[in-house]
């Protein structure tokens, strides 16, 4: 994925987010040369992987297979004594015509909702005992509140507002309402990780490997530099 159409992601992303009235922590506004002078008061942003997330699934065609993301706050499972957090919180933003790809979590839980703009559609099956996809079984869904059953499949649409409640080990994909618009996306879960909790299938790289065309706009949550050591009488 080129660097240029990573920035170009963020600043659209940054846009939708400006127009629904959301707003971002400061550390999503750092700039690469800002990161640079952030000492370990800012490790829980490095270790948790908050901040910017643009992945293409190592497709090479964004415009149709992708996601933009931002990790708001989170946990991590593998430091929990330092970061206890068992929940976490993104903003997620699909352009019409967009697709983000078939997957399910063995961990985590989660809240899909439709925070404004255009209408979601999150198809979604059970998964078989050895973790394929369950083509036939009718699924059961929880919609703020309401229980209901629906053949494999379907693709439930999220109005502004609405929201879809994934288990585990349920199947779901994302993409938009043709002619509703791009959407903005809420999701609150469990304890996120983007590198063991997404099983794909079919399978797909989960981070882009990145084509340096330009200059990085915002880092990803990835791509933190380490921090540097400081004299302990430095102030951050």
């Amino acid at each position: 994925m080129k660097r240029s159409e990573i920035n170009a992601a963020i600043r659209e992303l940054e846009a939708m987010c400006a127009q629904e009235h959301c707003y971002l922590p400061p550390f999503c506004h750092f700039t690469p040369e800002e990161w640079k002078t952030k000492g370990h008061e800012y490790d829980e942003v490095r270790e948790c992987m908050l901040g910017w997330d643009i992945t293409d699934y190592g497709m090479g065609d964004f415009s149709k297979i992708g996601f933009s993301l931002i990790t708001i706050r989170n946990g991590n499972r593998s430091m929990a004594e330092k970061y206890p957090k068992v929940y976490a919180e993104k903003l997620l933003y699909l352009r019409e015509g967009q697709y983000a790809l078939n997957h399910f979590h063995w961990f985590k839980t989660e809240d899909i909702i439709n925070r404004g703009g255009g209408n979601l559609l999150i198809r979604v099956y059970n998964s078989l005992p050895n973790e394929e996809i369950d083509y036939e079984s009718d699924v059961t869904v929880h919609l703020d509140g309401l229980q209901k059953t629906v053949p494999a499949g379907t693709q439930v649409c999220l109005r502004p507002g609405e929201s879809i409640w994934i288990t585990r080990g349920l199947y779901h994909d994302f993409s938009v309402e043709a002619g509703s618009g791009d959407v903005l996306i809420g999701e609150v879960s469990q304890c996120n990780d983007d590198n063991t909790d997404n099983r794909f299938n079919p399978p797909a790289g989960r981070f882009p490997a990145i084509e340096e065309d330009e200059p990085p706009y915002r880092l990803l949550c990835n791509e933190y530099p380490a921090a540097e050591e400081r004299d302990k009488n430095d102030r951050p």
